[in-house]
């Protein structure tokens, strides 16, 4: 054995104390770091011949890096619907590593128990019937992308070919409809050989992004052939909701695959008040749920439902000796694009055994009332407006004069030692959007968030 690793396997207990250490002086910080700090990223040093163990990679990591990550895990960090890690979803995080389990086949089974053990609570706390079966993947966008790639089987089965086998010529021209599409279903349909342009958008509501139903209807009805629908549960800008049980309806009677995107809006259905907003959620032949945002367990982790396991063995099994046949109930290694499937699993099932469905209920709640909060500030700062009721947890604004990108930006950047808060452009407007999923977030975060702003609206910007 190398002698530096032979020596860090020795002292192994105590550089795992250092490093437990230095993980709760970063956690004890978040309150008060810059959420995204400022200044240049440090310069590029050689890989040297001889490393010096774990203690000087840690001493190095200190000084090199750690002052420039960002308060990600804190409570104030806005962009991109980013949760944080429930104390018990780290802890699932760090024993994942410790054991470092291949999840993937039943030869060395646990891992794979522990996941659909924990697909089933999952589905059960989405309102998910018995009917959809899951599987973890890395994100949104790979569990878009597999739900997908079984809709695009499901095409070829109501066209007599074998998309799995003959490739995606074998279909000819396939259309996919949606009202509000996230960015990674075009990315999707690239990569699983659609292409982007296969994507119609669809009309929407006024002054909404969710579906108009009955011009989709009129769309549908002008089709000749099959074709995918993709709904949306809580679009990223205003989170708005198209009508699932009318698009299910749909699909009857026109002979579609209907997809839902619920990356983070399938959480509403922990909450009564907001259930209703996912309502018919169960009927999508396909899925897509996004855990690293409100279960707030760490990066990477989602979960993909489909009503069609069959199909989606079609697409991902893989043919090698060393795997087990696919059966009634295939090895996880034949339901997504990952031969190596990390035990993403763990860090999900402790937090969901640890705070149950009440304790993430009411993470959402305090995100939906603190979403709130922020929004009655925008309203009342002078020089800020909203551009959508703040329906869940999203607040979108921009500025009352003259509100372009570079002024959205430079009023990002001054907020930045405060709170992180993404741009983006609703109804042709630059605009910020501030997304409350992390468990920390208190109506303290609130109140410093919104002085923040109101110190930060340039004066040439109030009305």
């Amino acid at each position: 054995m190398h002698p530096e690793l032979a020596a860090d396997l020795d002292r192994l207990p105590a550089l795992l104390e250092e490093t437990r250490s230095r993980a709760v002086a970063f956690l004890a910080g978040l309150d008060e770091r810059p959420v995204v700090p400022q200044g240049d990223p440090p310069e590029r040093v050689p890989l040297g011949a001889a490393g010096g163990g774990l203690r000087a990679a840690l001493q190095e990591f200190a000084l090199r890096w750690e002052p420039r990550f960002s308060a990600a895990a804190g409570p104030r960090y806005f962009g991109f619907v980013t949760g944080g890690a429930t104390p018990a979803a780290l802890a699932g995080d760090w024993l994942t590593a410790t054991a470092d389990q291949n999840s993937n086949s039943a030869l060395d089974g646990a891992g794979q128990q522990l996941e659909r053990e924990t697909v089933g609570w999952l589905r059960e706390l989405f309102g998910l019937s018995a009917a959809h079966s899951g599987t973890f993947v890395s994100g949104a966008t790979m569990s878009n992308t597999v739900g997908l790639a079984i809709a695009r089987e499901w095409l070829g089965e109501r066209l007599g070919v074998d998309v799995a086998e003959d490739g995606v010529g074998a279909l000819g021209p396939v259309r996919v409809l949606s009202g509000s599409a996230h960015s990674s279903v075009a990315k999707a349909l690239s990569v699983l050989g659609l292409g982007r342009a296969a994507l119609t958008q669809v009309p929407v509501l006024p002054d909404r992004e969710a579906v108009d139903v009955a011009a989709l209807e009129r769309i549908l009805a002008g089709l000749d052939g099959p074709c995918v629908l993709v709904a949306n549960a809580g679009t990223v800008n205003t989170v708005d909701f198209d009508d699932l049980r009318a698009l299910a309806a749909l699909r009857d009677r026109y002979g579609c695959w209907l997809h839902v995107d619920a990356a983070f809006g399938a959480f509403a259905a922990l909450v009564p008040e907001h259930a209703e907003l996912v309502a018919g959620l169960d009927l999508a032949d396909s899925v897509c749920v996004d855990l690293h945002k409100w279960l707030n367990v760490p990066y990477d982790s989602a979960v993909q439902f489909t009503r069609r396991p069959d199909l989606q063995a079609r697409v991902f099994r893989n043919a090698a000796a060393y795997l087990g046949p696919l059966g009634e109930d295939p090895d996880l290694v034949h339901l997504t694009p990952e031969n190596s499937h990390r035990l993403r699993a763990l860090a999900a099932w402790f937090t969901l055994r640890a705070y149950g469905r009440s304790g993430h209920r009411e993470i959402v709640e305090r995100c939906v009332t603190g979403a709130r909060a922020l929004g009655e500030a925008v309203t009342a700062i002078d020089g800020l407006r909203l551009l959508a009721p703040v329906r869940l947890n999203v607040v979108c604004f921009t500025l009352t004069e003259d509100p372009t990108t570079e002024r959205l930006a430079a009023l990002a950047d001054a907020l930045a030692d405060e709170a992180f808060l993404t741009p983006t452009h609703y109804a042709g407007v630059p605009a910020l959007r501030a997304a409350f999923s992390n468990w920390r977030t208190t109506e303290a975060d609130v109140r410093r968030t919104a002085a923040a702003l109101a110190r930060a609206v340039p004066p040439h910007g109030r009305a």
